[in-house]
């Protein structure tokens, strides 16, 4: 019975003025005097609240009910007894009654909605508003609907009347809004970008610099992250981490690239002193060592950063990563110079790092790229960081400056932007064209690059 309820409403309620007097004949003759003698330039909506405040007044009897159905061409003996009579309460009626924003979730933010967790809209004035869980981003987009969706508190679903016995009732129901549109949410990536550009407005230079002692300058608590990042607090968090960032003084910090090096050399330096394993430095003896020169939280926030902790008969150790030290060493190197030939950059490298370790170019994956074309070779700085987040911006970018890359070359420049079940070569698909180039498959752009 609730179908036919449902087309009894739509058939007298989303009329159009164009054609009363054809669709309406089933409808009152006093209700037809209403549709087809508005007044002419009134909204269409007045109509609808107009005829449904008269019918507040009413009460459906069961010989009306069954008129309707016949009007409808609908078999009584194949629907469920009870009847809703739907009828626009008194906010519903008035202007409140569209005030409403309905948002489709999957089950999984469902679930977590009734757990008692929050999600939070998140976005500045110029930026499209996303959607926030704990650990998801998700795009909100508006979908309208050719229906008016309407909310009915109390009302019972056809499921639900099977399951009681009931008989002919007629169950007057009352509805308390209504919305012709929904907001649909898509996972997206969440937008980082920011968060680097605004911790580096202040970066870490030390305890002692004037910077540190200036008020002045620009600095966040997770409290203001979370206000001004588009994206959930786990994500936030894990960014963080891949920054190298610390909480000082309960703000996010970024240490400036050459405190950090510095720092890093301090470590480096006592493992050579002291002979050991770069796989087993201690952390309480670093401490009490460096203790003097450094603060001691930014010794373990090195440690942290380019090794990873482990207990070992209950003292705490940390195993120092080469790739990491390698690569943090090349950025040193290749930060001040345009582009370095690559056969003395390799020396160079190989020469700066701990000894025992080796260098290689795979551990500049997304940090620097080499030019095999040029004469000789040469290596510059690239950082995946510094190049746009959007995916069109991002590729324009990247064929401005090169107008073929191999897969092997592009791979680590694009690999970010891979979506939950997006792979690379789909991103190449949709952005590049592929061509064979001396034996070799190459990409370049899609659209012409200015």
């Amino acid at each position: 019975m609730w179908d036919a309820a449902s087309a009894w409403f739509d058939e007298q309620c989303h009329v159009r003025a164009q054609d009363s007097n054809q669709r309406n004949t089933g409808l009152p003759a006093v209700e037809r005097a209403n549709l087809t003698t508005r007044p002419r330039g009134q909204p269409q909506n007045f109509l609808m609240r107009r005829n449904l405040k008269q019918r507040q007044a009413m009460k459906r009897t069961r010989e009306e009910v069954d008129a309707t159905l016949q009007i409808a061409k609908l078999n009584a003996a194949e629907l469920l007894p009870a009847v809703h009579c739907l009828g626009f309460g008194p906010r519903a009626s008035g202007a409140g009654g569209g005030d409403f924003c309905l948002l489709e979730l999957e089950p999984a933010l469902c679930q977590q909605l009734e757990a008692g967790h929050s999600l939070v809209i998140r976005g500045d004035k110029d930026e499209q508003a996303v959607l926030c869980s704990q650990d998801k981003t998700y795009d909100l987009k508006i979908a309208d609907t050719s229906n008016m969706l309407l909310f009915i508190p109390g009302c019972k679903t056809p499921d639900q009347l099977k399951m009681e016995e009931t008989h002919s009732d007629i169950i007057h129901t009352e509805i308390f809004g209504f919305s012709n549109n929904y907001w649909e949410l898509r996972r997206c990536r969440p937008k980082l970008k920011k968060l680097k550009k605004l911790l580096m407005e202040n970066t870490y230079e030390g305890p002692d610099t004037q910077k540190e002692k200036d008020s002045t300058h620009s600095k966040y608590t997770t409290e203001d992250l979370l206000n001004q990042i588009q994206a959930s607090e786990e994500e936030i968090m894990a960014r963080l981490q891949v920054l190298n960032a610390c909480e000082i003084g309960g703000y996010w910090r970024i240490l400036e690239f050459d405190y950090e090096m510095k720092l890093l050399n301090h470590i480096t330096q006592l493992v050579d002193s002291e002979s050991w394993s770069f796989s087993r430095v201690p952390l309480n003896t670093c401490l009490q060592e460096l203790g003097p020169l450094e603060p001691e939280e930014m010794i373990e926030h090195c440690l942290e950063c380019y090794g990873k902790k482990y207990i070992e008969e209950g003292e705490v150790y940390f195993e120092l990563s080469a790739d990491k030290i390698c690569r943090a060493t090349a950025q040193m190197l290749l930060q001040n110079a345009v582009k370095f030939n690559l056969t003395e950059f390799q020396e160079v490298w190989q020469q700066s790092v701990p000894e025992g370790m080796i260098t290689s170019l795979d551990q500049l994956k997304g940090l620097a790229l080499v030019d095999r074309h040029s004469r000789p070779e040469i290596i510059f700085l690239l950082k995946v960081d510094d190049l746009p987040e959007d995916n069109q911006e991002r590729f324009n970018s990247l064929f401005s400056l090169r107008e073929k890359w191999t897969e092997e070359d592009i791979a680590p420049y694009i690999q970010d932007l891979c979506g939950e079940k997006q792979t690379i070569g789909a991103l190449l698909t949709k952005y590049s064209r592929s061509s064979m180039q001396n034996g070799v498959k190459v990409y370049n752009s899609r659209r012409p690059i200015s």
